[in-house]
């Protein structure tokens, strides 16, 4: 039998993210560990401009090329007009840069014409979301972001997702059955790591996105005998900063990257009954900081965490309370816990990430991969041929 053959590693990535979601810090780390295996990055972003901190960490990665725009997201309100013009934007960008693979972290653009070949990350969706959080279908007025996923989906070269439950939910939620592949995020333990542990449950995520459920720790913080301390957004993307109103908890406001890590490190444990979490970037940081875990029932959060953390009904304020008032009343179960979620999240690296991705851009490249992709690069090599006649 004949080996297979490697796959071809591409030298340029053109990559789009928005700002306002935990995607830019995914893509960020993604970039880092591509670029230290020779990949340039083109990082296409949209749903805000970059702050001045975002704009310093992309600075700060050898090899990242920012390109910014302010574009509203697929899943914003009334979004097409700014989805085409963005998707014009990317077009014009693929023809300037002239990238190996096309990597697009939002789905309507799997739809576009690019040169290259596509891969489609479903990091999360709104169909999705809306049954995890209303236990029902999106009504009507989501018909034509139903109709514009399902485009982009079909329109990929290849699909990808962050954990078996997401890229489930595609068959599910649009009828999407030509399957994908698992690709699992990482994190760095650089910055994340366990310190002098305090008396303290911290939680974060955006206040106003009921999928993260800080609710639930709001109703039973009052009656626990640690601080519960929570960090995020109060306001959705676009809508006015308004009166900060989160009683039973310590809101500490959005934190740096930084200041998230010291959090980290002191808390105990980090409680996030979450009805929806794709995967859950910030309870991969708590188990790098060897916090013990209470998390949402939910099957992603399980396939990702197994037995490495204690798990609640979302909607059971009391399974809540009990699951924290174990480990705050039990020290050798939570640091038995403690040490169970560190060891877990030691798998989910960024190397282990990086390759993940590399081998997704090899498929791209390999020449079975689809005629759409491989067109492209015949259709570009002969233009650089005529060129250099």
């Amino acid at each position: 039998m004949n080996a297979e053959a490697p796959h071809q590693a591409p030298r340029h990535v053109l990559m789009t993210a928005d700002t306002v979601g935990g995607v830019w810090s995914h893509a960020l780390e993604l970039a880092a560990a591509l670029g230290e295996r020779g990949v340039h990055v083109s990082l296409a972003t949209m749903g805000a401009m970059p702050t001045p901190a975002q704009r310093a960490q992309a600075a700060s990665l050898p090899g990242l090329e920012l390109h910014d725009g302010d574009w509203r997201l697929e899943w914003m309100e009334d979004p097409w007009d700014d989805v085409r013009r963005a998707g014009q934007w990317l077009l014009e960008l693929e023809r300037t840069l002239q990238p190996d693979v096309v990597h697009l972290n939002q789905f309507a653009f799997g739809a576009l014409p690019f040169a290259a070949p596509k891969l489609v990350v479903a990091h999360s969706c709104v169909a999705s979301w809306w049954r995890a959080v209303h236990r029902q279908i999106a009504p009507a007025s989501w018909d034509a972001y139903r109709q514009a996923v399902r485009q982009g989906l079909d329109g990929a070269t290849l699909v990808g997702a962050p954990t078996e439950a997401m890229l489930s939910s595609l068959a599910l939620d649009y009828g999407y059955i030509k399957g994908g592949l698992v690709l699992p995020n990482g994190r760095s333990a650089e910055m994340f790591a366990p310190g002098d542990k305090e008396p303290a449950i911290f939680s974060a995520g955006r206040l106003w996105d009921a999928a993260k459920n800080l609710a639930a720790l709001q109703a039973v913080a009052p009656r626990l005998p640690w601080p519960v301390c929570v960090a995020g957004s109060a306001s959705a993307p676009g809508a006015a900063a308004g009166r900060i109103h989160a009683p039973g908890v310590l809101w500490l406001g959005e934190l740096s990257p930084e200041e998230m890590a010291a959090q980290f490190a002191r808390a105990s444990i980090y409680a996030l009954p979450a009805r929806y979490e794709p995967f859950g970037l910030s309870a991969l940081e708590a188990g790098l900081s060897q916090c013990a875990l209470v998390l949402g029932d939910v099957p992603s959060l399980r396939e990702v965490w197994g037995d490495a953390a204690l798990y609640v009904q979302p909607e059971d304020h009391q399974a809540l309370h009990a699951a924290l008032m174990r480990l705050i009343d039990d020290a050798p179960l939570r640091q038995q816990m403690a040490h169970k979620a560190l060891e877990r999240a030691r798998h989910f690296t960024t190397a282990r990430m990086a390759d993940a991705y590399m081998s997704a851009y090899g498929r791209l490249l390999a020449p079975a991969a689809g005629h759409a992709g491989s067109a492209g690069r015949s259709r570009r090599k002969t233009k650089e041929a005529a060129c250099a006649s």
